[in-house]
């Protein structure tokens, strides 16, 4: 796992074994990010990633010049591995927060310009997370919401709903305010 692009590209990741993770694939997440340079201006934005995991998506945005950057994460040693690697590299602009991401976004009231959920493949909950979104007004105006979930899995029906790309058995699923 690795940074791929911004002021720390290269940047070798390697968290703990006994994470609670399953996290982005370099593949995945590389096709990612080429579809968002062509999208977004990464310079300035704020940035929430739900399940954050290892981080690894979080510190790639804040890498390449998020203005903040909250991630939240139900489990501690994530949350402090991610807290450590980001102090370690002076990511400032990354606010973490153990939380269960449904009980936090039910309290949230920022609005964002970019929100990436990458929820447990096996999680039943996962078309809650843009109704809440959208709902809640989450993203700022021209604002994208991002799912990764199972290919299997079809998040067309939701609100916002733009597409969906998939990688293998990973998918990403685009929703736009």
């Amino acid at each position: 796992m690795r940074i791929i692009g911004g002021k720390l590209k290269g940047l070798r990741l390697n968290p703990p074994n006994n994470l609670p993770v399953r996290p982005t694939t370099d593949m995945a997440k590389e096709a990612l990010f080429n579809i968002l340079n062509n999208q977004i201006d990464f310079e300035g934005i704020m940035m929430l990633d739900l399940f954050s995991g290892t981080g690894n998506i979080a510190m790639e945005f804040a890498s390449r010049g998020a203005e903040q950057v909250i991630a939240v994460d139900r489990s501690i040693q994530c949350i402090n591995y991610l807290k450590d690697t980001a102090r370690q590299h002076k990511l400032e602009q990354i606010s973490t927060f153990k939380a269960d991401v449904f009980k936090y976004l039910e309290m949230e009231t920022d609005q964002y310009d970019l929100i990436f959920a990458d929820p447990p493949y096996d999680l039943n909950r996962i078309p809650e997370i843009p109704k809440i979104v959208f709902e809640k007004k989450l993203l700022k105006q021209g604002g994208m919401l991002i799912v990764e979930h199972q290919s299997m899995q079809n998040l067309s029906q939701q609100t916002g709903f733009v597409e969906q790309r998939k990688y293998g058995h990973s998918s990403f699923s685009f929703f736009k305010s």
